[in-house]
């Protein structure tokens, strides 16, 4: 599931008292992966792991470029795996000469700069749509319906604090590509979000727990958000008919990594089926895992929000890296937060 929360590190190991034991450390999405994932891979390898975590690629490639040592692997968006491998920053791993990448769907080899996948192992995906309280906002089926719920209802609604994002809805609304570099389209974009503005209460990552207590009837949220509402069935999850967003992360061993032995053994533990699945099952993703797939819960097979049929997928657009047109998504985000 990929949610964004407060930095924060932990490590598991059974070498417990070792005073040189083999570290690995992961620099990851803020609750990005199964605890139950990392444990079991030091007690396979007697690695031990330690986790930090981020909220947004562009906070972890500041922080890469910025000079930080010590990370491992980290797990970019498929559109930031292509910056960080034109930047030098990836290692090549060659995990795809690996027996078990055959496990690895072809369509998730999504990387333009790594279409075969030398550098990174596929990870996860999933949509980005509206969580909704259906108790206080009635059905919602679109975004022309989430942005009506502040007028319909007096209730709050919230955006995600991402500028992809947030532009990418305005750009699905006003019918063009959420990769456009026409800087026309892109303002357009954004004075399609302005004129909602004043219906948003926060552009936020931490809406679920806002939503969970009633703050906020509706958020802008990532699929994996579905494990905060097990058992709360008025709080529905659904991607807009007009189209939305998915995302992917792979999973990537950096140049600078201090131990890319360890990273390696990581890669290649997580290319088996009952590990991709298991991570799935607590985070409510998709997996590139083909055979992972056949062992996940029903709930989650079941689920057509995370098992996205056929139609569905055909409304949904995918990030790429937007080159130097990216300087004019910067420019329309901070009209849009600085707007009044």
């Amino acid at each position: 599931m990929r949610r964004h929360s407060l930095t924060f590190a932990f490590s598991f190991a059974l070498l417990a008292g070792a005073a040189h034991a083999e570290t690995l450390a992961l620099y990851n999405w803020g609750d990005y992966i199964n605890p139950e994932v990392l444990s079991r891979f030091t007690a396979e390898t007697g690695i031990e792991v330690t986790l930090d975590t981020y909220s947004s690629n562009e906070e972890m490639l500041a922080k890469i470029q910025a000079g930080a040592t010590g990370y491992d692997i980290v797990f970019p968006s498929v559109w930031m795996q292509d910056i960080m491998v034109k930047l030098d920053l990836l290692n090549e791993t060659k995990i795809n000469d690996h027996p078990d990448f055959k496990n690895i769907e072809t369509g998730f080899l999504r990387s333009k700069e790594d279409p075969e996948s030398r550098f990174c192992l596929p990870y996860a995906w999933g949509t980005v749509g509206v969580f909704y309280n259906e108790n206080v906002t009635g059905p919602v089926e679109s975004w022309a319906d989430f942005f009506a719920i502040p007028d319909k209802t007096g209730a709050r609604i919230s955006l995600l604090d991402d500028m992809r994002e947030v532009l990418g809805v305005g750009l699905i609304m006003t019918g063009k590509s959420v990769n456009s570099t026409d800087a026309g389209e892109i303002q357009a974009a954004a004075d399609y979000v302005i004129g909602y503005k004043d219906k948003v209460t926060a552009f936020t990552y931490e809406s679920m727990a806002l939503v969970a207590s009633g703050d906020l009837a509706a958020a802008q949220y990532f699929v994996g958000g579905n494990v905060f509402f097990t058992a709360t069935p008025n709080i529905k999850y659904v991607i807009p008919a007009e189209g939305a967003t998915m995302y992917q992360e792979n999973i990537c061993v950096l140049e600078s990594a201090p131990n890319k032995a360890a990273a390696q053994k990581f890669l290649e533990f997580y290319l088996k089926p009952e590990i991709a699945a298991l991570n799935v099952a607590q985070q409510f993703n998709g997996t590139p895992n083909g055979p992972a797939n056949a062992l996940t819960p029903d709930f989650i097979k079941s689920n057509p929000n995370i098992n996205v049929p056929e139609e569905t997928m055909a409304r949904l657009q995918i990030f790429e890296d937007l080159g130097p047109a990216l300087r004019a998504y910067d420019r329309a985000w901070n009209a849009i937060r600085t707007a009044q």
